[in-house]
């Protein structure tokens, strides 16, 4: 029998969990935004929010698919909204908009592209949101694609893109020099579609500048025929390539010549275009989902690289099915995964209807066992997680963008009206 004194002890105690747990999450609202599709919420944008000198930035499409970013100083929850003077064809879910700040301050800006000619911008002065049209190479700049922003340690910033259409494409790589606030071509062609493919990336700088790239290839416009992860490594700003053994690869990456780290055949539901992450010792993790071929049920897996071999981890036991097939964006029950680690622990962040579609982080102990959590009550629609990886690297805390949004399957808009646009703020224990 517990003591009257014990059992409000314990009460005292639940209730201070629970507190604590509350406290750790806080929403902070900026405006309304478009809704209709998943275009301001996609897990390919790098970035949708990022800071730099105690300021944080958001870029985003507004209710007229205007481009606007807002500003704030991290310690307030009060935002300066700027119409930057540009619209963005919102209809389509692929069309959005990644922001970087360079280590001078200026901010950059990419919007609209989805096989077409490069839409870019930089602020006029340092930390500051009025913009104008920039140049950047003027070479294979016409079917641009997937426009990201990468920092590096020294304050330059890294462009990466696709230069061609799905199916048919190749990886363009750029970069600005912060001092001379120029661009410069790396690589015209760093993985090579050879006319009949094109490798969906997603890309990593590690804390020592250490540039980390993983993709799916892609054989024709149908997502079904996504197949197998691979992986390549670049020590010298993207000059020269390397596998996880050590080899040099020959440029351009084809096919035949990629290292690859897992195996999934074609019509295996393998998403493309997810999220990975570096390790303190700069060793490479990668978040994505498939099914296996005895099984309906995709499940999101972690491959990671532990310095010997790469390794694989499922996170959680999914239990409805579902399949991927045809082209354009496809309305699908769970979000693609964002991943981030941090002395030995993983968090993927992601939705799943199965857990009523709200805003979810998984997480592992120190025997790396999975534990899930949601971050959010409300229902998020067909949200994709981004979040602000510059704050990451500082402090550890985790700055999501969050916006209730729709999505049609192939590209086709719901009737959701404008929805609150938020920055979900989350300091793990």
């Amino acid at each position: 029998m517990i003591s009257p004194r014990k059992s409000f002890a314990v009460s005292v105690a639940i209730s201070m969990l629970a507190a604590s747990l509350t406290a750790q999450v806080r929403l902070a609202p900026i405006a309304n935004g478009w809704a209709k599709n998943q275009v301001n919420a996609v897990i390919f944008r790098k970035n949708s929010v990022t800071s730099f000198r105690g300021k944080q930035y958001v870029a985003y499409y507004d209710p007229d698919s205007n481009v606007v970013v807002a500003k704030r100083d991290l310690a307030s929850t009060e935002w300066t909204v700027t119409k930057t003077g540009f619209t963005g064809d919102t209809r389509d879910a692929h069309n959005s908009i990644s922001i970087a700040v360079d280590g001078r301050g200026y901010l950059h800006l990419a919007w609209g592209n989805h096989n077409t000619k490069l839409n870019y911008a930089r602020s006029a002065k340092p930390e500051r949101t009025e913009f104008a049209r920039a140049d950047m190479i003027g070479e294979k700049e016409t079917r641009v694609s997937y426009p990201e922003f990468y920092v590096i340690p020294n304050g330059d910033l890294l462009f990466f893109y696709r230069d061609g259409a799905s199916g048919n494409g190749d990886l363009v790589l750029n970069r600005f020099d912060a001092k001379t606030q120029k661009w410069t071509r790396i690589q015209d062609k760093l993985i090579d579609g050879e006319r009949t493919r094109n490798a969906y990336p997603q890309m990593v700088v590690d804390a020592k500048g250490s540039i980390h790239i993983s993709w799916v290839w892609r054989e024709t416009p149908d997502v079904a025929t996504n197949h197998d992860l691979c992986y390549a490594r670049s020590d010298d700003g993207g000059k020269t390539w390397r596998r996880s053994t050590g080899s040099t690869y020959q440029l351009p990456i084809t096919a035949a010549t990629a290292e690859y780290i897992r195996r999934v055949p074609q019509n295996s539901e393998l998403i493309n275009q997810t999220s990975m992450t570096t390790d303190e010792s700069g060793r490479p993790y990668i978040a994505t989902y498939w099914r296996d071929q005895d099984s309906t049920v995709p499940q999101y897996r972690v491959i990671f690289f532990d310095g010997k071999e790469w390794k694989m981890s499922q996170v959680g036991e999914r239990k409805g099915p579902f399949s991927l097939g045809g082209g354009g964006t496809k309305r699908i029950p769970i979000s693609r995964p964002q991943i981030l680690v941090r002395y030995g622990r993983m968090f993927v962040f992601f939705r799943d209807e199965e857990r009523g579609s709200r805003v979810s982080v998984a997480t592992t102990n120190k025997h790396g066992a999975w534990a899930m959590r949601d971050l959010t009550d409300d229902d998020v629609g067909m949200w994709e997680p981004s979040l602000d990886q510059e704050l990451w690297r500082r402090s550890g805390q985790v700055h999501l963008f969050v916006q209730r949004v729709g999505q049609g399957d192939g590209e086709r808009l719901e009737d959701i009206q404008p929805q609150m646009i938020s920055i979900l703020e989350w300091r793990p224990q």
